[in-house]
């Protein structure tokens, strides 16, 4: 289903006014609070039309974000610095829900059936859910999207060893283009999103 339209009749309109701001949920953090404020802090546009795309989302009204986060998850840890830049030159509003506090959301926008964070959804004023991305790139994700297609059993007796491994090649991912390329993706997967909205 393309972005445009609303994601099967999802709507997140009580949560809108719910959440916390991306610099309490940085000020917040009890744990990887260093790591995510180097990464914070150490990121780099990939290019001038990147950022002038997400300046340009300044002038609307109609959009509105919610990222459910915890600071527990190393994916979280990686991937929101990157969004919160992306958003912050956006004029986007934009409110972080705590994972453990909104269950009842997170378990609206499962990845595969299961809790995956962080998960960015992007709904219009009403909470009409328009898009969403997560919890990791496509680059990234493909390991655990290959492994849970391929093993289904969780009683198999290689079962965590496999899962071990798709987790290795998602951190060999992470790494890849000395520790940025996934950052280049993140903003482009945003800016491919926020497009067709």
């Amino acid at each position: 289903m393309k972005a445009r339209f609303a994601i099967m009749g999802k709507n997140v309109g009580a949560k809108l006014g719910q959440g916390i701001s991306p610099k309490q949920f940085i000020e917040g953090m009890t744990k990887n609070q260093e790591q995510f404020r180097s990464i914070y802090e150490s990121f780099e546009w990939p290019n001038t039309e990147d950022r002038k795309f997400f300046e340009s989302l300044n002038g609307r009204d109609d959009l509105r974000c919610l990222i459910l986060a915890a600071d527990w998850c190393g994916d979280v840890v990686r991937n929101v610095p990157v969004v919160f830049h992306a958003l912050a030159v956006s004029g986007i509003p934009t409110e972080v829900l705590i994972m453990e506090q909104h269950l009842d959301t997170m378990d609206e926008f499962l990845t595969m059936g299961g809790r995956s964070i962080p998960v960015v959804i992007f709904a219009n004023k009403e909470g009409v859910v328009r898009g969403q991305w997560g919890p990791r790139t496509k680059h990234v994700q493909e390991p655990m999207i290959a492994f849970k297609l391929g093993n289904p059993d969780r009683e198999a007796p290689d079962y965590q060893q496999k899962l071990t491994a798709a987790r290795e090649e998602i951190m060999r991912r992470y790494g890849e283009g000395e520790g940025t390329a996934y950052q280049t993706d993140i903003i482009s997967e945003l800016r491919q999103l926020l497009t067709g909205i």
